[in-house]
């Protein structure tokens, strides 16, 4: 019998009392690793009405001392980083290296929650008509929720509660049912820390769950990362139930490179951009656009990106793993075959890579196209997998053309020495989160990951200062203080006087 994963409901792990279970399998050998509990309904509003009796408290406990707790958190987090690590390496297929990126990018968002109190601050004007003075605050708004993406089951929910748990609410996290070992240990850390048990819920499951918490009348704001055929629906069921809703949903993220670029430093990024991760990352480099002359290095980038190889884990000389289960890597294999039929030239193809240790691994090896056109349903669809196209333009302002055709607006980036052409590229590009040679432009925590067009559902995007307004209201005070004056009479107008 495999190991059952827990859920953290009414502050304390329990196993569900669910009788449906998805295993959850090593993505590099195919074995079941663990079974987690699609959690029942009565369990679900046991984690929501739990929560819900926990604001009450949570929202009155002081700035400072929420920031502390957070303070504690990161430090626990940072002391387990290589732990945590090892979980998501065993349950995603990545790589070490990758996993540990994956866990302290979320880490670095907890650091930023730790500066809440001046995050949270308001807004004070004195005098605004006579002996009148308007002032806000901010204050949390309740129950919130994450629904989290296989992708990253580390950074993605260190996204998410730890800020909304900062500004005085308290959360209900539905990691992905693929990969959830890992969200469970950052809860076990995250009471660890000290936080009061009721401030965080963890419950699992699938499109049943998540149905549960979208139409749920107490919980207030949700956010969500994932396919955008899912985020669609979650921001359509959300706001039809009057929630506040995120959605980080699909991408088709593309870099210009200008002959002006310094082509070792195009390559070196190039190949971590696209097959890094194995090409499943919202922001990965999926697209590369070569203007003029730079078209001649697209040979040698080939080559370059079938030197990285496929592994496990802790295999030191491993680029990337394998894809997260059987049904990703059919669509991927389906998508290159597509490719190849809608004319595409395979410059380096990974479909038959095998790992023949690991027969029932997901393995996908690194595949390059060139002479990509946008009608090709490869070039339309997002891969999600370690796929890198190539594209030709004549002029940087035809590369951007092509970009803003693009119904998604994820990330983009532009290798370039010049400053005019990255000046022109970042003012005419429309897409939210641009890279100047910097090939994966995720914003620090202090910005916020700001992805635009079919790329986002919503008006206040994760992490950073938008976060905090997404998790919060602002209430706006207008006094006035009656001195010994006589009264002037009625005002009959909306005019302060």
């Amino acid at each position: 019998m495999h190991q059952s994963v827990p859920h953290l409901i009414n502050g304390e792990f329990t196993v569900s009392q669910s009788k449906r279970r998805i295993p959850v399998t090593n993505p590099a050998t195919g074995l079941v690793i663990a079974e987690v509990p699609c959690s029942t309904s009565e369990e679900v509003e046991t984690a929501i009405a739990s929560a819900k009796k926990a604001f009450l408290s949570w929202k009155e406990t002081p700035v400072s001392d929420r920031a502390r707790l957070m303070l504690r958190y990161q430090q626990l987090l940072k002391e387990n980083h290589d732990e945590i690590a090892e979980i998501l390496s065993q349950e995603t297929g990545k790589v070490f290296a990758d996993a540990k990126g994956d866990v302290w990018r979320g880490i670095e968002v907890v650091e930023h929650a730790c500066n809440i109190a001046s995050l949270m601050m308001g807004e004070t004007a004195e005098n605004v008509a006579r002996d009148i003075d308007t002032y806000s605050f901010v204050q949390p708004l309740g129950v919130c929720a994450g629904i989290t993406p296989f992708n990253f089951p580390a950074m993605i929910p260190l996204w998410m509660f730890p800020l909304a748990i900062a500004c005085g609410n308290t959360f209900i996290l539905k990691p992905s049912e693929q990969d959830p070992l890992t969200p469970v240990r950052l809860a076990e850390l995250f009471l660890e820390a000290g936080f009061p048990k009721h401030v965080l819920q963890v419950v699992h499951g699938d499109r049943e769950q998540v149905d549960q918490i979208l139409t749920h009348p107490d919980i207030r704001a949700i956010s969500f990362v994932g396919s955008a055929h899912v985020g669609q629906h979650i921001y359509k069921t959300g706001t039809d139930h009057l929630k506040r809703v995120q959605c980080m949903t699909g991408a088709k993220n593309h870099m210009v490179v200008m002959p002006d670029a310094n082509k070792q430093q195009v390559i070196n990024h190039l190949v971590g951009a696209s097959v890094g991760a194995a090409g499943q990352r919202c922001m990965a480099i999926s697209v590369a656009v070569f203007v003029g002359a730079a078209k001649e290095w697209i040979p040698e980038v080939a080559a370059k990106v079938a030197e990285a190889k496929p592994g496990l884990w802790n295999d030191e000389d491993a680029g990337f793993g394998p894809l997260i289960n059987p049904a990703a890597r059919k669509r991927v294999l389906q998508l290159i075959d597509s490719g190849k039929k809608s004319g595409a030239n395979c410059l380096v193809d990974g479909s038959d890579f095998t790992m023949p240790e690991y027969p029932n691994g997901n393995w996908v090896g690194p595949t390059v196209f060139s002479k990509v056109t946008p009608e090709m349903e490869i070039y339309k669809e997002e891969i999600f997998g370690p796929v890198l196209l190539t594209m030709e333009s004549d002029s940087l302002e035809d590369a951007i053309q092509t970009i803003n055709a693009n119904p998604f607006g994820n990330g983009t980036s532009i290798f370039t020495a010049s400053g005019g052409a990255a000046r022109y590229f970042q003012h005419h590009i429309e897409v939210g989160q641009v890279g100047i040679n910097v090939p994966i432009p995720v914003p620090l925590p202090f910005f916020s990951f700001t992805g635009w067009k079919n790329s986002f559902y919503g008006d206040q995007h994760p992490y950073g200062k938008q976060a905090v307004r997404f998790y919060t209201e602002t209430k706006t005070i207008t006094a006035r203080w009656f001195g010994n004056d006589a009264a002037s009479g009625p005002n009959m107008t909306i005019n302060l006087k």
